[in-house]
C-alpha cells in the first residue's frame, strides 16, 4: 500500500479520510475539522486551505462537504468577545 503525496492543505489527510468514513455524521465531521485546523501550521491561512479542499469535494454529497464551506468562509483575525474579567469590562476601563 502506497502512502498519499503530502498535501499542505490536508498535512495529516484527515479531510481525506473522513470522506473515506461511510455513515460518519455532522459531529464526528466537525471534531475533525477541529483536529485539521490545529494540524495547519500557525502561519497556514486556513480559510484558503478550507475552499480549496471544498473545491476538491463540492461535488460530494458528505456533511464534511458544507462545515468546509462554513470554514471557507471565516473571517481570519475576527474579533471575539473575550471571557473572564476581560469581557466584562472595556479595555480603555482602568478597573
Amino acid at each position: 500500500m502506497t502512502r498519499p503525496a503530502p498535501d499542505a492543505d490536508d498535512p495529516k489527510g484527515l479531510i481525506r479520510e473522513s470522506f473515506r468514513i461511510d455513515g460518519i455524521t455532522e459531529g464526528e465531521c466537525r471534531s475533525i475539522l477541529m483536529d485539521w485546523a490545529l494540524s495547519l501550521p500557525l502561519d497556514a491561512d486556513q480559510p484558503a486551505a478550507a475552499a480549496r479542499l471544498h473545491a476538491r469535494h463540492a461535488a460530494t454529497d458528505h456533511p464534511m462537504t458544507a462545515l468546509l464551506a462554513e470554514a471557507a468562509r471565516a473571517q481570519p483575525g475576527a474579533q471575539r468577545r473575550r471571557g473572564g474579567r476581560a469581557g466584562r469590562f472595556a479595555a480603555s476601563d482602568p478597573a
